[in-house]
């Protein structure tokens, strides 16, 4: 069976899903010990959550991108998940659609573990800044440094 070109492929139970980001090692450190987000995260722009662990290391190259060396393991309330969804506007609908929209989301070719683009796609999620305070104190139940875990493979 072929795999669906457009699917949410997340680490999910039947209450959590986990989405990951990439971070400088302030914003990283100071929420592992708050346990939240906490400054210098900042609450005045949109941040963007990504389910697959891949693309973010893609995007991230590896945790070696300046600003993105710190990856974090966000388990957040399925119920927010839904929440941000059900407030989404794709990226590629109208301009103005996109500019009111709460949430954005766009489709990425997911990636295999070597960083090469596969023919399926994943989700991106952008939390804009009007949602964001949801995000950081009702939706995340956890958060876990998976850095260790984003040493690029051998060649």
């Amino acid at each position: 069976m072929a795999t669906p070109p457009y699917q949410i492929r997340a680490d999910h139970d039947a209450r959590t899903i986990v989405v990951y980001q990439a971070y400088s090692p302030a914003i990283a450190d100071a929420a592992l010990r708050a346990g939240r987000f906490v400054a210098p995260f900042s609450f005045q722009r949109m941040t963007w959550i990504k389910p697959s662990f891949l693309w973010l290391m893609h995007r991230s190259n590896w945790a070696r991108k300046p600003g993105q060396e710190r990856i974090l393991a966000v388990r957040m309330t399925r119920e927010g998940w839904e929440e941000a969804l059900s407030r989404a506007v794709l990226t590629t609908a109208d301009p103005a659609a996109v500019a009111r929209a709460a949430v954005h989301v766009q489709w990425d070719p997911e990636r295999s573990v070597r960083g090469a683009a596969l023919n399926h796609y994943s989700i991106q999620v952008g939390i804009s800044r009007h949602l964001i305070r949801a995000f950081t104190d009702d939706w995340i139940v956890g958060l876990t440094d998976v850095t260790p875990r984003s040493a690029r493979p051998r060649r």
